[in-house]
């Protein structure tokens, strides 16, 4: 599954592994998302207060799903919100992954799915809502190539950009666990993974302690 991608560390606890998913682990990974879509279809998730849409569409698998909505703000749940179904199961590829190289005794409980068609984008951001900070979040870029950006620990901090293609691995651990980070734009046509385009981000989390 994994490729001899150069590993590339950034500041303590960020860690870059470009390539590390090889073209036929990318494509097997597809095949699985879409067979958690039919079961968790994408919908379209709205900011807390203002319930102004975000431009992702998302869904999720694992026992715990990350939502927001305009009511209830941000928050992981056990069912999804359109359906009322529970999530399906993470894929046992995205746990060997997870349990390779992740460095952390125990499995995640979420994986977030993002679908980023050519024009959406995400702005800084810290990954906050879990419980347990201890762990890392492991995050997957599959499609289109996007201009990734991660800052501090405080919004003002000063960032660094980089372009995240397909089958790229990034992790926010240790000290980096709450970094800001964002996403500025998708490339479209750099990937012919995703047959109508756009980019998928997987973010694989742990919740609980």
């Amino acid at each position: 599954m994994a490729s001899a991608g150069k590993e590339l560390s950034l500041s303590p606890g960020l860690l870059y592994r470009p390539g590390l998913l090889d073209r036929a682990a990318q494509e097997n990974l597809v095949e699985q998302i879409r067979a958690i879509v039919e079961r968790a279809p994408l919908y379209v998730p709205v900011m807390p207060g203002s319930g102004r849409p975000m431009s992702v569409r998302m869904t999720n698998c694992g026992p715990l799903g990350w939502v927001t909505d305009k009511e209830r703000g941000y928050r992981y749940q056990p069912t999804h919100p359109v359906t009322r179904e529970p999530w399906p199961p993470i894929p046992a590829v995205l746990l060997d992954l997870w349990r390779e190289i992740a460095g952390y005794g125990k499995d995640p409980e979420a994986c977030l799915v993002n679908f980023y068609a050519d024009e959406a984008k995400m702005g800084l951001h810290q990954d906050r809502d879990e419980t347990d900070f201890s762990a890392p979040v492991l995050s997957i870029s599959l499609g289109n190539t996007c201009l990734f950006r991660i800052g501090g620990l405080l919004r003002t901090d000063r960032t660094r950009s980089l372009k995240l293609e397909s089958g790229d691995v990034f992790i926010l651990g240790g000290e980096g666990r709450l970094c800001f980070h964002g996403v500025d734009r998708i490339y479209p046509g750099t990937s012919t993974l995703l047959k109508a385009g756009g980019r998928i981000n997987l973010t694989l989390r742990r919740v609980n302690p």
